[in-house]
């Protein structure tokens, strides 16, 4: 037998599992912006709704899971095996280990041994006489009954636990996982995993229902989902003290989830009626917006008010901000040209000039701002004015069978570290991706050679053009072979 560390305890953080492309790029955001060290017992894979993992102390995934809208749960680990019968014997055996580390068999590497012993130290501390307890039982890809999740927890009986039972509240919550994998039409009979330990803390999964849409006071068509808006917040690395821009704000949403996290805001958007709560309301059966709804007003129902810098009616084409004024994060969700416009101040005809009569109320005249310019002009903005090491996060949309990574919108001033898809049909997606800026020496004349790999919008178009073609053709089939089958089912009856 081999001993493992001494100094570092072992955790097995269990997932939601949903948005699978986005956990990777989620927590590493967060283990790199606490700058947490992190040794991982098992290759961490999306197939698997966990992680396993060592860490210096318990403050460590506290603050992990201070953070994550994804996590579940984090548990430090007593037993981990292959068979219940195993994590039986592993645990009964730790109560014996008295090396104060974990003990692991001598061909486990990385997990792939069936024999993990914890210290007894873990398991004594919370035999307390004065320390009340519970056991949970949680599977995954399989449901229990509750006389089933009984015998599992009687299972446990050997444990020293002297303290009262309690189930409201304990003192020390105990909690045993089964992994039967991730295909609900093939489960097996056994499962593939199994863990029990010590639960310490939950992730942040009461924000996506305290967020959501349908409690905003203010949303509009394209509003960004609750749970989206805290990951993007989360990739862009947002803390407490940062000013955050959106340049294409709409209702706010992302501001509401970056100030969530202590972030001072600033939005600015072309449409001022949305900036103004002026357009038509995307509630059914609400006919008008009420008075109080407004960005602010969103800031204001989640007591982030403070937080609330402004927002501000222009176009993200011309130049607004100072050379030298920098933000720490830039999020947002540009538009795509399908539910909302691309526009930027211009017009069509040359050479054309206005006259002094009417310039004062003049309200100026849009054209189509194309994803390529638009794209360049985002990255070209983050290069100038992000500070160096900070982050964009933003939302790119694409044909899924065009898709190739090096076809993304680039700049050399940005290294992508991150880059998740989320499918929104079978032939559409958008995929996440987070930039991180690393140095200052910003070309003259930067080009996004890339920008325009993807013409989405005409493609998008083209293709629902291009269905409905399809539906009218298939139904015409239909109708004509309907009519068939009636012309020989008459030839019958006479």
């Amino acid at each position: 037998m081999q001993n493992d560390n001494k100094m570092w305890r072992r955790y097995l953080m269990w997932f939601a599992h949903e948005h699978l492309d986005f956990r990777h790029a989620e927590m590493h955001s967060i283990i790199s912006l606490f700058k947490i060290p992190v040794k991982f017992i098992e290759q961490p894979t999306i197939r698997k709704p966990y992680w396993i993992v060592e860490l210096p102390s318990e403050d460590y995934v506290k603050k992990i899971a201070s953070r994550s809208v994804l996590i579940k749960n984090c548990i430090e680990l007593w037993s981990m095996a292959k068979t219940e019968a195993q994590l039986h014997s592993n645990l009964r055996n730790s109560l014996k280990n008295s090396t104060g580390s974990w003990v692991v068999g001598e061909n486990g590497v990385s997990g792939s041994c069936d024999t993990h012993l914890c210290p007894k130290e873990l398991i004594e501390a919370c035999c307390s006489p004065k320390k009340s307890f519970k056991v949970e039982v949680e599977t995954f890809c399989k449901h229990f009954t509750l006389k089933e999740k009984v015998q599992k927890i009687e299972s446990f009986e050997y444990l020293p636990l002297e303290g009262p039972v309690k189930l409201n509240k304990p003192d020390i919550t105990l909690a045993y996982l089964e992994f039967y994998g991730d295909d609900p039409n093939n489960v097996p009979d056994q499962p593939y995993d199994v863990f029990f330990g010590k639960w310490i803390v939950d992730g942040q999964r009461d924000l996506i229902q305290y967020h959501s849409l349908k409690k905003r006071h203010f949303i509009g068509n394209t509003s960004m989902d609750a749970q989206l808006s805290l990951l993007m917040s989360n990739q862009a690395q947002v803390k407490t003290g940062d000013i955050v821009l959106d340049p294409f704000v709409g209702s706010g949403s992302l501001l509401v989830s970056a100030a969530h996290f202590g972030a001072y805001v600033w939005g600015s958007d072309i449409d001022f009626m949305m900036l103004h709560g002026r357009t038509r309301p995307t509630r059914v059966g609400q006919k008008m917006r009420a008075k109080e709804e407004s960005v602010r007003g969103n800031m204001r129902q989640y007591g982030t008010e403070s937080s609330y810098l402004d927002v501000l009616v222009s176009d993200f084409s011309l130049p607004l901000w100072k050379q030298g004024f920098k933000f720490d994060a830039i999020v947002t969700d540009p538009p795509y040209g399908v539910r909302e416009p691309t526009e930027k101040i211009g017009i069509e005809r040359d050479n054309y000039k206005l006259s002094d009569e009417h310039l004062v109320n003049h309200i100026p005249s849009k054209v189509e701002y194309g994803l390529q310019q638009l794209y360049g002009d985002l990255l070209n903005f983050a290069a100038t004015h992000l500070e160096i090491g900070r982050r964009l996060v933003c939302w790119y949309p694409l044909v899924r069978e065009d898709y190739h990574e090096d076809q993304l919108p680039s700049h050399p001033c940005l290294s992508l570290v991150a880059n998740s898809e989320q499918v929104l049909s079978k032939l559409t997606a958008r995929r996440l991706l987070t930039y991180e800026k690393v140095h200052d020496d910003v070309p003259s004349q930067p080009l996004d050679t890339n920008g325009g790999s993807h013409n989405f919008r005409e493609k998008y178009f083209a293709m629902g053009e291009m269905t409905r073609r399809e539906k009218k053709e298939r139904k015409s089939e239909e109708m004509a072979a309907y009519a068939l089958y009636k012309m020989a089912a008459k030839k019958d009856v006479t």
